[in-house]
């Protein structure tokens, strides 16, 4: 048996981003996990994540949002991209495992409802962050960026910065069953 704490955010957003960091280093260092999945839309999280990892020899891998989100300025630029890069991080953009796939295209009423919708409406119930978590730990199996055969931790957040931090034995998207969250290790208290 195995007692650990959670913590909990009061508020979701970018305040916790610094205290989430913290709480993933300490407990990639108690389980000797050194491969760290982050989600970064512009890089900000990114650089703060490889700023804190910097003395331990840790794979970060940084999952970016989608290209097709380039209209809403929410893409990151080529410049932050090779800053990451030259850094060590890996850095992968891809179609979004748990969304804004072909499905999404049509109109509501011609949607149908697909497995990943529900399985990301579901991890919403715990936090946007939960569900961005699995999402990008999936991206990077898929990538080939990550060994699945052992733990990541994945940190998300809800809009900016990070707020949720899980400790996952990874799977291929075609072996979602197979994924286990084995751990939460931080997560706003409300959605």
């Amino acid at each position: 048996m195995m007692k650990r704490e959670v913590y909990y955010f009061e508020e979701p957003g970018s305040k916790n981003t610094e205290q989430t960091i913290k709480i993933v280093r300490k407990r990639a260092k108690e389980l000797n996990i050194d491969q760290i999945v982050v989600a970064s839309t512009h890089g900000a999280t990114a650089h703060r994540v490889l700023d804190a990892f910097q003395d331990m020899d840790s794979r970060i891998v940084v999952v970016t949002i989608s290209q097709a989100f380039g209209p809403e300025g929410w893409i990151m630029e080529d410049k932050v991209r090779k800053e990451l890069e030259k850094r060590g991080a890996t850095v992968l953009t891809g179609l979004h495992a748990l969304g804004d796939d072909v499905n999404t295209a049509f109109p509501p009423k011609e949607q149908v409802t697909a497995f990943n919708a529900v399985v990301a409406e579901t991890l919403r119930r715990f936090s946007q962050g939960m569900k961005v978590c699995v999402e990008i730990v999936l991206m990077a199996a898929e990538s080939g960026a990550i060994n699945v055969e052992r733990e990541v931790i994945a940190i998300g957040g809800t809009d900016h910065g990070a707020d949720t931090a899980v400790v996952i034995k990874p799977a291929y998207a075609r072996t979602f069953l197979s994924l286990e969250v084995r751990e939460i290790l931080a997560k706003p208290r409300k959605t």
